[in-house]
């Protein structure tokens, strides 16, 4: 055997065996995987796909769709009223209002909140931490019309209001979109705080410290520092707050009479039994909210977000 060959032939089994490892490696994930792939299979992509399934599906006046058609009348009567200014932009529009609202309100709560909770120690922050999860073992409903003698025009908050004379008349609070929006800031809040804690928690203190004794003054430690360390939390909490809020039904329903993507696709279902229209419209408004959570994910990357997708 040659020298060239006695060093090849070692070269060779530590790469077979490095492949041999990577392969084992690649097998376990997949294997650790495959409960969750199972679960997004069944919860959500077989529905998806039957919920584009009828998206495509006929119109039927004896049901309410025609199985085994395809047509695209539910997409072309979706496309003709928001094109022309109908109902649907109205309501698809107000939608996506009431989400951006929502989730710029509830991330600088959130922001402050779970800054709170990284800078406090102890008891104090035990009942920080517990007072954000605390909602989260009530039901939705029941925590959601708590706020309807709260915010009523003969509640608490307006008898208060007027008590210290900064109001002359009540304000109808609810049925009305402030009322969707506090109740909706207050559903996705706690999950908007675990968001960014999660990630205050485990950032390097030393950084901040370090850009205090260089002479930078508290805020501008936290803008420059504190904010672009925190920015892949903030990300995640943007989108669960602009997504849950598009589409949430149960705070402009119970606190709102205007009309939402949510509540009027029940309608259209419930009441009218128009599945691919209805269908057709929660394709519409959902691509419109992945290119939303897009805009997101692009104008706080920009602000030092650095968010890795993989």
């Amino acid at each position: 055997m040659t020298g060239a060959n006695s060093q090849t032939l070692p070269t060779a089994l530590a790469s077979l065996q490095e492949r041999l490892v990577g392969e084992s490696s690649s097998r376990r994930a997949l294997l650790l995987m495959a409960p969750l792939i199972a679960f997004e299979l069944l919860v959500f992509v077989i529905p998806f796909a039957t919920l584009l399934r009828i998206s495509v599906a006929a119109p039927s006046s004896e049901g309410v769709y025609a199985e085994g058609t395809w047509s695209l009348e539910a997409y072309s009567e979706v496309f003709g009223d928001v094109l022309a200014g109908g109902l649907l932009l109205e309501i698809v529009g107000y939608s996506f209002l009431i989400g951006t609202v929502v989730t710029i309100v509830t991330v600088v709560i959130a922001l402050f909140y779970a800054y709170a909770i990284r800078r406090s120690s102890g008891l104090v922050k035990s009942l920080l931490l517990f007072s954000v999860v605390l909602p989260l073992l009530t039901t939705l409903v029941i925590r959601t019309y708590a706020f309807t003698p709260l915010l009523s025009p003969t509640g608490t908050l307006n008898e208060l209001l007027l008590s210290v004379g900064l109001l002359s008349e009540p304000i109808q609070f609810v049925p009305n979109t402030v009322g969707a929006v506090v109740g909706q800031v207050y559903i996705v809040l706690p999950y908007a705080v675990l968001a960014i804690y999660s990630v205050l928690a485990t950032m390097d203190w030393d950084v901040v410290e370090a850009a205090r004794d260089l002479g930078a003054s508290r805020p501008r430690a936290v803008v420059e520092v504190v904010l672009p360390q925190a920015m892949p939390g903030i990300i995640v909490a943007s989108v669960i707050s602009f997504a849950w809020s598009v589409g949430a039904y149960a705070a402009p329903g119970l606190l709102s009479d205007d009309l939402t993507f949510a509540i009027y696709v029940e309608q259209l279902i419930l009441g009218d039994l128009r599945y691919p229209t209805a269908a057709a419209l929660s394709v519409v408004t959902m691509v419109l909210m992945l290119v939303g959570i897009g805009i997101i994910f692009a104008v706080l990357d920009r602000f030092g977000g650095e968010f890795d997708l993989a």
